[in-house]
Protein backbone atom coordinates (compact mmCIF):
# COMPACT_ATOMS: atom_id res chain seq x y z
CA UNK A 1 0.00 0.00 0.00
CA UNK A 2 1.91 3.13 -1.16
CA UNK A 3 -0.92 5.35 -1.21
CA UNK A 4 -3.50 7.45 0.52
CA UNK A 5 -4.10 5.36 3.96
CA UNK A 6 -5.72 8.51 5.90
CA UNK A 7 -9.28 7.74 4.49
CA UNK A 8 -9.27 4.15 4.55
CA UNK A 9 -8.07 4.14 8.47
CA UNK A 10 -10.85 6.89 9.05
CA UNK A 11 -13.68 4.49 7.29
CA UNK A 12 -12.74 1.51 9.30
CA UNK A 13 -12.43 2.79 12.72
CA UNK A 14 -15.63 4.55 11.94
CA UNK A 15 -17.53 1.09 11.22
CA UNK A 16 -15.36 -1.19 14.05
CA UNK A 17 -14.67 0.98 16.73
CA UNK A 18 -18.06 1.39 18.39
CA UNK A 19 -18.72 -2.31 17.48
CA UNK A 20 -18.14 -5.05 20.82
CA UNK A 21 -14.47 -6.22 19.99
CA UNK A 22 -14.52 -3.57 17.51
CA UNK A 23 -11.12 -2.19 18.36
CA UNK A 24 -9.48 -5.61 18.60
CA UNK A 25 -10.98 -5.99 15.12
CA UNK A 26 -9.81 -3.04 14.24
CA UNK A 27 -6.41 -3.32 15.40
CA UNK A 28 -6.25 -6.79 13.57
CA UNK A 29 -7.17 -5.36 9.80
CA UNK A 30 -4.67 -2.80 10.52
CA UNK A 31 -2.03 -6.10 11.31
CA UNK A 32 -3.17 -7.50 8.09
CA UNK A 33 -2.55 -3.99 5.62
CA UNK A 34 1.01 -3.47 8.24
CA UNK A 35 2.28 -7.40 8.93
CA UNK A 36 5.32 -5.77 10.73
CA UNK A 37 3.02 -3.67 13.17
CA UNK A 38 0.28 -6.75 13.76
CA UNK A 39 3.30 -8.73 15.30
CA UNK A 40 3.46 -6.80 18.24
CA UNK A 41 -0.50 -7.37 19.02
CA UNK A 42 -1.51 -3.87 20.10
CA UNK A 43 -4.71 -2.66 20.11
CA UNK A 44 -5.82 0.67 19.26
CA UNK A 45 -7.87 2.27 21.84
CA UNK A 46 -8.49 5.52 20.48
CA UNK A 47 -7.85 7.60 16.89
CA UNK A 48 -8.75 10.74 15.90
CA UNK A 49 -7.23 13.10 13.32
CA UNK A 50 -4.10 13.83 15.19
CA UNK A 51 -4.33 11.57 18.18
CA UNK A 52 -3.71 8.27 18.82
CA UNK A 53 -3.82 6.06 22.10
CA UNK A 54 -2.86 2.25 21.66
CA UNK A 55 -2.98 -0.62 24.19
CA UNK A 56 0.10 -3.55 24.51
CA UNK A 57 -0.18 -6.10 26.72
CA UNK A 58 2.71 -7.85 27.85
CA UNK A 59 3.20 -11.09 26.30
CA UNK A 60 5.88 -13.02 25.74
CA UNK A 61 6.44 -12.77 21.99
CA UNK A 62 7.67 -8.92 23.39
CA UNK A 63 9.79 -9.83 25.96
CA UNK A 64 13.81 -9.55 25.94
CA UNK A 65 16.47 -11.82 27.86
CA UNK A 66 15.87 -9.09 30.61
CA UNK A 67 12.30 -10.22 31.32
CA UNK A 68 11.09 -6.45 30.08
CA UNK A 69 9.38 -5.30 27.16
CA UNK A 70 12.32 -5.19 24.03
CA UNK A 71 13.42 -2.32 23.34
CA UNK A 72 12.26 -2.41 19.50
CA UNK A 73 9.04 -3.24 20.33
CA UNK A 74 8.46 -0.22 22.42
CA UNK A 75 9.93 1.80 19.15
CA UNK A 76 7.23 -0.31 17.22
CA UNK A 77 4.78 0.40 19.40
CA UNK A 78 5.88 4.20 19.10
CA UNK A 79 6.40 4.32 15.06
CA UNK A 80 2.65 2.39 15.09
CA UNK A 81 0.79 5.49 17.46
CA UNK A 82 2.78 8.42 15.98
CA UNK A 83 2.08 6.82 12.64
CA UNK A 84 -1.94 6.38 13.32
CA UNK A 85 -2.49 10.04 14.73
CA UNK A 86 -0.68 11.42 11.64
CA UNK A 87 -2.05 9.40 9.03
CA UNK A 88 -5.58 9.21 10.07
CA UNK A 89 -5.63 12.98 9.45
CA UNK A 90 -3.84 13.36 6.16
CA UNK A 91 -6.84 13.75 3.31
CA UNK A 92 -6.93 11.66 0.03
CA UNK A 93 -4.12 11.87 -1.80
CA UNK A 94 -1.54 12.71 0.45
CA UNK A 95 0.80 9.60 2.59
CA UNK A 96 3.48 10.16 4.88
CA UNK A 97 6.58 7.95 5.14
CA UNK A 98 8.87 7.76 8.39
CA UNK A 99 12.37 9.17 7.83
CA UNK A 100 13.74 8.75 11.37
CA UNK A 101 12.67 7.77 15.00
CA UNK A 102 14.62 8.65 17.88
CA UNK A 103 13.72 6.67 20.73
CA UNK A 104 15.03 7.52 24.48
CA UNK A 105 14.43 4.54 27.10
CA UNK A 106 13.57 6.23 30.39
CA UNK A 107 13.25 2.82 32.12
CA UNK A 108 12.21 -0.40 31.80
CA UNK A 109 9.05 -1.49 30.46
CA UNK A 110 7.07 -3.77 31.97
CA UNK A 111 3.36 -4.86 32.18
CA UNK A 112 0.16 -3.19 30.33
CA UNK A 113 1.72 -0.08 28.19
CA UNK A 114 -0.21 2.63 26.82
CA UNK A 115 1.44 4.58 23.68
CA UNK A 116 -0.02 7.85 23.26
CA UNK A 117 0.52 10.89 20.64
CA UNK A 118 -1.20 14.25 20.16
CA UNK A 119 0.66 16.02 16.27
CA UNK A 120 -0.69 18.82 14.25
CA UNK A 121 -3.37 18.21 11.54
CA UNK A 122 -0.99 18.75 8.11
CA UNK A 123 -2.39 21.39 5.96
CA UNK A 124 -3.83 19.36 2.99
CA UNK A 125 -2.56 22.39 0.21
CA UNK A 126 1.03 22.17 1.39
CA UNK A 127 3.84 20.77 -0.46
CA UNK A 128 5.62 17.77 0.66
CA UNK A 129 7.13 18.75 4.23
CA UNK A 130 8.53 16.64 7.38
CA UNK A 131 6.76 16.63 10.53
CA UNK A 132 8.27 15.92 13.75
CA UNK A 133 5.81 14.08 16.18
CA UNK A 134 5.92 12.98 19.77
CA UNK A 135 4.89 10.03 21.41
CA UNK A 136 5.19 9.02 24.57
CA UNK A 137 4.52 5.43 26.21
CA UNK A 138 3.71 4.75 29.98
CA UNK A 139 3.24 1.88 32.25
CA UNK A 140 0.32 0.76 34.16
CA UNK A 141 1.51 2.67 36.59
CA UNK A 142 1.56 6.09 34.69
CA UNK A 143 5.29 6.14 34.88
CA UNK A 144 7.14 6.96 31.18
CA UNK A 145 9.35 4.21 30.15
CA UNK A 146 10.07 5.60 26.59
CA UNK A 147 9.71 8.80 24.49
CA UNK A 148 9.70 9.00 20.34
CA UNK A 149 10.53 11.40 18.24
CA UNK A 150 9.12 10.08 14.80
CA UNK A 151 9.95 12.36 11.88
CA UNK A 152 7.24 11.72 8.65
CA UNK A 153 7.98 13.67 5.53
CA UNK A 154 4.06 14.50 3.85
CA UNK A 155 3.32 14.90 0.59
CA UNK A 156 1.24 14.08 -1.94
CA UNK A 157 0.43 10.96 -3.05
CA UNK A 158 2.77 9.40 -5.79
CA UNK A 159 1.51 7.73 -8.92
CA UNK A 160 1.55 3.91 -10.06
CA UNK A 161 4.53 3.32 -11.44
CA UNK A 162 2.86 1.27 -13.60
CA UNK A 163 0.30 4.14 -14.90
CA UNK A 164 3.52 6.67 -15.46
CA UNK A 165 4.28 6.99 -19.06
CA UNK A 166 7.61 8.22 -20.87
Amino acid sequence: MSGSIGPMLRHYWQRTSSLPGGKWLFSRLLGMMVPYTGTLGATVQQLEPGYCRVLLRDHRKVRNHLGSIHALALGNLGEMTTGLALMNSLPAGSRGILTGLTVNYLKKARGELTAECHCGIPDPAAASTEQEIVGEIRDAGDETVCVLKACWLIGPEKEPSHARTN
